[in-house]
């Protein structure tokens, strides 16, 4: 059907709303093709093409509809099922994840942070160097 539509019929769509329509005619997914497959129809130059592809898949990531798949191609959303976790599933699978974490590392991690210097250290040290003096060894060596 895009393909059918007249330049000027496809010129008052986003280019969503046509690389929707690629889509769901073809029942195959699209690469980075996608984009130059529209700039094709729109009769696009080259250099147009080139500056808005990059805008395009922006906007490709942020609608909905679309999805990108671990291949590196772009298909409607609606041809693949998305397992929708639960709280209590996301929860167990975190927990899962994080019984690796040994406790020894943690353990490691807390003395790091325990031999860091305090507020109250600084203030010990500014304390003792309070009284200290700079000599100039010139003017000694005058005297």
């Amino acid at each position: 059907m895009a393909k059918k539509l007249k330049k000027e019929e496809l010129e008052l769509m986003s280019y969503n709303d046509i690389a929707h329509m690629l889509l769901k005619e073809k029942p195959k997914q699209m690469t980075l093709d996608l984009f130059t497959t529209i700039g094709e129809m729109l009769e696009l130059p080259k250099q147009t093409i080139e500056n808005k592809i990059g805008e395009f898949y922006t906007a490709l990531t942020n609608d909905k509809r679309f999805i990108l798949l671990e291949n590196g191609t772009w298909d409607l959303q609606q041809n693949h099922k998305v397992k929708q976790l639960s709280e209590e599933e996301e929860l167990e699978d975190f927990e899962e994840e994080t019984e690796d974490y040994d406790d020894e590392e943690v353990e490691k991690e807390d003395e790091m942070f325990d031999n860091e210097e305090t507020d109250d250290d600084i203030a010990d040290i500014t304390e003792e160097y309070k009284n200290l003096v700079i000599v100039d060894e010139e003017e000694l060596s005058q005297e």
